[in-house]
């Protein structure tokens, strides 16, 4: 494994490591306004929710790495604390891509990556019509964090209002993750894209207390065929299965089959068992696949 301490590193050389391997990372694309009526509109991928009540966003449009300059974004909620954040999906992705271009202070980049402005209700700076959600919001405070270059400057942006286009929402009411078509920011000019295909979903243990891959015996903990993924659905089951609910999964067709094939070659039934809970994890039946690698 490679170690590097970052004290040895250029500020360039650092963003290059810490931009690729912290990602993705969601894109905050942000309208600002000066004290002048000048509009501006830049993307950041230093960007998160980090709280819900209040709720709240925080960007940060960090200090230019090569000179030492600050961005337009920053000096403008210093000037006006107010700012829209959206949220930016595939359909815009290249215009928002034009609009990160470094305009002179006073070019609307809104004229310039060809995006249509929209009245805010309730803050100065427009939001992007084409942005499939829009949030409006005060500035509530922003942290410098150094004066070097690759300095960021955490700007907390709490919501106050929230826009969202009705085709992105389900039956409910609420955001489906496969219509939204979301991108995300990787390292150098890499993006990614939240198609319906790569998505997928894990159990979360916020009411259950999962036994623990611990609770697992050795030869499944140490397993040549089931993965980390595998041994963790295993483990987030409430409690091990009764020695009779073990016993009753033998009379099952695929279990039944492996068994009486590896009739007295202990190594290659453990491993024909360990394939089939593997299958059986991949269709989502946790439980059976937990009572196959008890037996």
């Amino acid at each position: 494994m490679l170690t590097i301490d970052v004290a040895e590193l250029s500020p360039a050389q650092l963003q290059n490591y810490m931009q690729y391997a912290i990602a993705p990372r969601p894109i905050c694309f942000a309208t600002t306004i000066d004290k002048d009526g000048n509009i501006n509109l830049s993307p950041f991928s230093f960007f998160n929710m980090f709280s819900t009540n209040p709720p709240l966003c925080i960007f940060s449009p960090a200090r230019r790495v090569r000179d030492n300059t600050t961005k337009h974004t920053l000096e403008n909620v210093l000037e006006v604390k107010e700012c829209v954040i959206n949220i930016v999906n595939y359909p815009m992705v290249q215009q928002m891509s034009l609009a990160s271009t470094e305009y002179a202070k006073g070019i609307n980049e809104f004229e310039k990556s060809g995006f249509t402005m929209l009245p805010s209700q309730l803050v100065k700076p427009p939001r992007v019509a084409e942005a499939p959600v829009q949030m409006e919001c005060i500035i509530r405070e922003v942290i410098h964090l150094g004066e070097n270059p690759g300095a960021g400057n955490l700007i907390l942006a709490e919501v106050k209002l929230i826009h969202i286009k009705e085709e992105i929402l389900d039956t409910d009411g609420k955001i489906d993750q496969a219509k939204i078509d979301l991108v995300a920011r990787l390292g150098g000019d890499w993006y990614c894209r939240v198609t319906p295909e790569n998505l997928f979903k894990v159990a979360k243990p916020l009411t259950t207390l999962g036994i623990g891959v611990d609770a697992l015996p050795s030869a499944v903990r140490n397993s040549h065929v089931l993965s980390g993924n595998d041994l963790g659905m295993l483990g987030n089951v409430e409690h091990l299965p009764s020695a009779d609910e073990i016993d009753a999964i033998r009379n099952t067709s695929l279990v039944k089959e492996v068994m009486d094939a590896t009739i007295g070659d202990a190594t290659n039934r453990e491993r024909e068992l360990h394939e089939l809970a593997k299958q059986w994890l991949s269709e989502g039946k946790v439980n059976e696949a937990l009572k196959v690698v008890l037996l």
